[in-house]
């Protein structure tokens, strides 16, 4: 029987504090990029590739618990225990505004039109803000029935959804009616739940299953027991032939779709992992730790030759993000500490 090879992930250090929340962005003319929150209060954003620091979002002053990138990665949101959700220029890092809230902000979305940002917590509020009229009330949609611990958009802009921190199940929103259509119920509370990038299938983690469902009918396709409590889970972007799932037993597991064999299992972090997503190309995935770290995952040959690996995954003539980009994307980014970013030059 072959040996299984063992897997080089690019580990990206730079936080203090557990990674609790990742985010690609979709493929731009500039290359993708990667968000990650943490309980250190500073997001910070990478070249979604090869894992290379760009910037550090400064303001928050509690953990960040959410973040993510618009469509075209040119702001980017958080949402906080300092009771607020942000807006930053992602090309500059500027702090474009500040939503305040009445508690702690675990989770925030922009629409894939652009236009809005949704945010949920411990509020038990789902709330719409009007990116173009930023200093409007937002709307808010039927209270949840419990503290609020993800949301997304899908059916273009035309539905939400949410999950709870203290009761199973994903709940729908109709976005005109601010009404529940539909609820996926789960044994457990949903951890993580992923609208897959055709959407077609909503993913989601609950105790110790990940499952898939029909995006739009909200039937039930695949449930899947996973060998330990996972946190969160994500679907193959390109064939939608795999998943990854990751938890408290420190391992990002990869798996069969169709059958829920496991492919790969990746060890390396040194705490329970928190979050897991592919890339928008599925060539690679990214786990972040209550280490502290982010690692970036290979999902086809494993070599110890990183070049082979990018060849071997047809890395090579894909999105490259050229120097003089990623400069265009860096000129003018606050750079706090100028000697975390020689060390993050060096070790990511």
């Amino acid at each position: 029987m072959e040996k299984k090879r063992v897997a080089v992930p690019l580990v990206c250090h730079g936080h203090s504090r557990p990674v609790v929340d990742l985010f690609y962005s979709p493929i731009t003319p500039d290359g993708f990029f990667l968000i990650s929150a943490s309980k250190d209060s500073s997001p910070m954003l990478r070249n979604g590739e090869t894992g290379d620091w760009i910037g550090t979002f400064e303001g928050h002053k509690g953990a960040v618990w959410s973040c993510c990138l618009d469509t075209n990665a040119l702001r980017a949101a958080s949402g906080s225990a300092d009771f607020t959700a942000k807006i930053w220029d992602a090309l500059t890092g500027d702090e474009l505004h500040s939503f305040e809230h009445k508690h702690i902000v675990r989770a925030c979305a922009f629409s894939e039109d652009t236009h809005f940002l949704l945010t949920g917590g411990v509020e038990k509020i789902l709330r719409i803000f009007d990116l173009n009229r930023p200093d409007a009330p937002p709307r808010e949609v039927d209270n949840s029935p419990g503290s609020v611990r993800t949301v997304a958009w899908l059916h273009s802009d035309q539905t939400i959804l949410s999950s709870c921190t203290d009761i199973g199940g994903v709940r729908l929103w109709d976005v005109r009616s601010g009404k529940i259509v539909q609820t996926l119920e789960t044994n457990s509370s949903v951890t993580s739940a992923e609208v897959s990038q055709d959407g077609r299938y909503i993913i989601t983690a609950d105790g110790s299953s990940v499952k898939f469902w029909d995006a739009n009918h909200f039937g039930l396709v695949k449930s899947y027991k996973m060998p330990c409590t996972v946190e969160s889970a994500s679907l193959e972007p390109k064939n939608g032939d795999k998943f990854i799932a990751g938890g408290e037993d420190m391992w990002i597991r990869l798996f069969d779709f169709h059958t829920g064999e496991e492919i790969a299992c990746n060890k390396g972090h040194h705490g329970p992992v928190h979050c897991v997503r592919f890339s928008p190309g599925g060539e690679s995935y990214a786990s972040g730790s209550e280490d502290g770290t982010i690692r970036i995952w290979q999902t086809g040959p494993l070599t110890h030759d990183n070049n082979e690996m990018f060849r071997a995954n047809g890395l090579t003539g894909k999105v490259k993000v050229a120097a003089e980009e990623v400069s265009c994307k860096i000129e003018g980014f606050h750079i706090a500490d100028e000697g975390k970013a020689g060390e993050e030059a060096g070790t990511a």
